[in-house]
């Protein structure tokens, strides 16, 4: 499927790149910057998984990596209509993605206590890290809904990044002690 054995290959020295259907684009066009900032939080989720020491939140977390390049081929490939002429069919994101997701948010949200208050970011090392995968996932939805309206999109691509934010946001109250260690805010508190 993939070969590299050139890492560098200077055809990006003057501004542009390839899409995955060949079409080279400027580096900042918004379907560069959606599939980027997917690969953006890719590494984000690989520095939380350091912290991850429970092997079954380390497991989840290294699917949604995997999940994560799925996203970032089907962004990096404009012309959904044009998938059934593809040489090698695309790889777009499916429901089943998304339905997985919101299992193992609904799995995880059983054993927390409700919110009596919005939560900080913080706590563990690990619950602080999946609030920067959070934020960063919203980023990449606010592009991949930006792109959206410019050029077609798959709405699974969307939904899965918008459930994305929510299971880092369940997460990491899981990570905090189930919750325990949840760094609530509290309004005015510094006035």
């Amino acid at each position: 499927m993939v070969v590299l054995n050139k890492i560098y290959t200077r055809t990006g020295d003057k501004g542009d790149t390839a899409l995955g259907n060949g079409t080279r684009v400027p580096k900042y066009a918004p379907r560069v910057d959606a599939y980027g900032t997917v690969d953006e939080l890719n590494a984000c989720l690989g520095v939380a998984r350091l912290s991850a020491g429970d092997p079954e939140m380390n497991a989840a977390l290294a699917r949604i990596q995997n999940d994560l390049f799925d996203l970032g081929a089907d962004l990096c490939r404009p012309d959904m209509d044009k998938d059934a002429e593809a040489e090698y069919p695309p790889l777009r994101m499916i429901a089943a993605q998304v339905d997985r997701l919101e299992a193992e948010i609904d799995a995880m949200n059983a054993s927390l206590q409700p919110l009596r208050s919005f939560v900080l970011p913080g706590g563990a090392p690990l619950a602080a890290q999946l609030h920067v995968c959070r934020t960063v996932a919203r980023r990449a939805e606010r592009g991949a809904v930006e792109l959206a309206t410019l050029e077609p999109v798959n709405p699974e691509a969307v939904r899965y990044l918008n459930r994305l934010s929510d299971w880092f946001f369940v997460a990491s109250r899981a990570a905090n002690d189930g919750g325990a260690g949840d760094v609530l805010w509290v309004p005015g508190a510094n006035r």
